[in-house]
């Protein structure tokens, strides 16, 4: 796992390419060091050209990844990163891809959709190595993308619940409307699958693909 290889990985220099706070307190409290570059990519990927929800996020992942590895790349800023970690976490309501919400009326149209039903969540990664050798290319970068599943089920939320919920300000900047490590945990009746992943990293998974990268040398 992961862990033992934190004395290696201390000496790289890993970027997350995502603002959320929640996908860097997440990454510290694996143990990494970790700087903070923001993709600046518009999320504009057409949902239609893909098959399943987590296959949006993925993509939508690798793009902030490489948008970052390339703008610190061609800015000369500082040492070339080792990994560029892009993110992105998406909420499936019968086959309808939820975001974060435009405004207070589409949070309340989101909440008020997910009450009292079950929906699936969906966060892709994607591991940009940009000094590392693609085996099958034979040049940089070495890229390694995912997607992770988590089916979430909701209480029955009344109008009152969820206007109350929308003034609070948590559900803005939220896939779905809703941060289920804050208030809206309270409308979580159950969870199957990585708790981690509906916050918006999947750890267990992250971290075994860390642990494959090490073990096969791309950190080397």
């Amino acid at each position: 796992m992961l862990i033992q290889h934190l004395p290696l990985l201390a000496g790289k220099r890993i970027v997350l390419a995502s603002a959320s706070p929640r996908r860097h307190q997440l990454i510290q409290n694996l143990g990494l060091k970790v700087e903070v570059i923001p993709s600046t990519f518009n999320e504009t990927l057409e949902k239609s050209d893909f098959a399943s929800a987590g296959e949006y996020a993925a993509e939508t992942a690798l793009h902030k990844a490489i948008e970052v590895s390339h703008s610190i790349l061609g800015a000369g800023n500082g040492r070339r990163p080792d990994l560029v970690i892009g993110a992105d976490t998406v909420v499936d309501l019968d086959g309808i891809i939820l975001e974060k919400p435009k405004d207070d009326l589409d949070a309340f149209h989101m909440l008020s959709s997910l009450s009292g039903r079950q929906h699936l969540v969906y966060t892709g990664v994607s591991l940009v190595l940009p000094s590392t050798d693609d085996p099958i290319l034979g040049k940089p970068p070495l890229v390694c993308t995912l997607w992770e599943q988590t089916k979430v089920e909701f209480a029955c939320l009344g109008e009152a619940t969820i206007n109350a919920y929308i003034l609070s300000g948590e559900p803005l900047d939220k896939a779905g409307a809703y941060a289920i490590q804050g208030i809206g945990g309270s409308f979580v009746k159950s969870v199957s699958g990585c708790f981690f992943n509906v916050v918006g990293l999947p750890l267990h998974r992250f971290s075994v693909e860390v642990d494959r990268l090490v073990k096969s040398g791309a950190f080397a």
